[in-house]
């Protein structure tokens, strides 16, 4: 009896060592490109720091009003959207993107209570996610509508109901992206309020909404990821005007 216990014990540890690198496997985050790092630094336009393990960019001058809470993508780190959130943050705006547990924002929906908690400042927010990270943001927003007034889709669509929300969404995507129909098509509209403005970026694919390698199933994009995060900047920055108002 105690020779099978035994047994039975090492098996269970085989089977929970196996699991646990079955889970590192597959929260392996992707490969960073050079411009991520390169972008966790202050310029002439932006200051940036790190705050309690949040990235963050402001304008040089400090001032603004309107905020953007970034969402990352499944498996991606948040690094990865830095170039991205150092240009939006030129445009006049505080950009703050928060690393999610085993870089998986299903984990971490929650992410942007403590952004906004360390910000009174800012008088209006709003959240931008990729892939995952929308969907996710798209769950924050539906649950915090007196809190959020925008929400810019990076390569996502909302996994909750948000036709009757007072809040302002824009998606951007690829064209080339594999799952192109599902963030434009008609069951995605229908969660999305009517107002919702849509950006196809023609070429474009799912992992050049961010500056990271890997991404796995994607079809190469025909445009470059500069000509393609410049689509992305610019849509983002234009939801973010029409909130600061006329």
């Amino acid at each position: 009896m105690r020779r099978r216990l035994r047994y039975l014990g090492v098996a269970l540890l085989v089977v929970a060592i196996v699991a646990a690198a079955g889970w590192a496997w597959y929260t392996q985050p992707q490969p960073l490109l050079p411009e991520a790092t390169a972008s966790l630094a202050s310029t002439s336009e932006v200051m940036f720091v790190e705050n309690d393990g949040r990235l963050e960019w402001t304008p040089a001058d400090n001032d603004y009003a309107t905020a953007l809470v970034i969402y990352p993508g499944g498996k991606v780190p948040a690094a990865a959207y830095g170039p991205t959130a150092q240009a939006i943050a030129a445009a006049g705006y505080l950009v703050i993107i928060t690393p999610m547990p085993f870089n998986l924002a299903v984990f971490g929906i929650g992410a942007a209570d403590a952004a906004i908690a360390a910000h009174p400042e800012v008088a209006t927010w709003a959240l931008a996610g990729h892939s995952l990270g929308g969907s996710m943001a798209a769950q924050y927003a539906a649950d915090h509508d007196a809190q959020v007034d925008g929400l810019a889709f990076w390569a996502s669509y909302a996994a909750t109901d948000l036709s009757g929300a007072d809040i302002d969404v824009v998606s951007i995507y690829g064209t080339l992206d594999a799952g192109a129909d599902r963030m434009s098509g008609a069951e995605s509209r229908a969660q999305l309020p009517a107002s919702t403005v849509f950006v196809p970026v023609e070429g474009g694919n799912h992992e050049q909404m961010g500056w990271y390698t890997g991404q796995p199933n994607d079809p190469p994009a025909t445009i470059t990821r500069q000509a393609q995060q410049a689509r992305v900047v610019d849509a983002t920055v234009a939801m973010l005007a029409g909130l600061d108002g006329p």
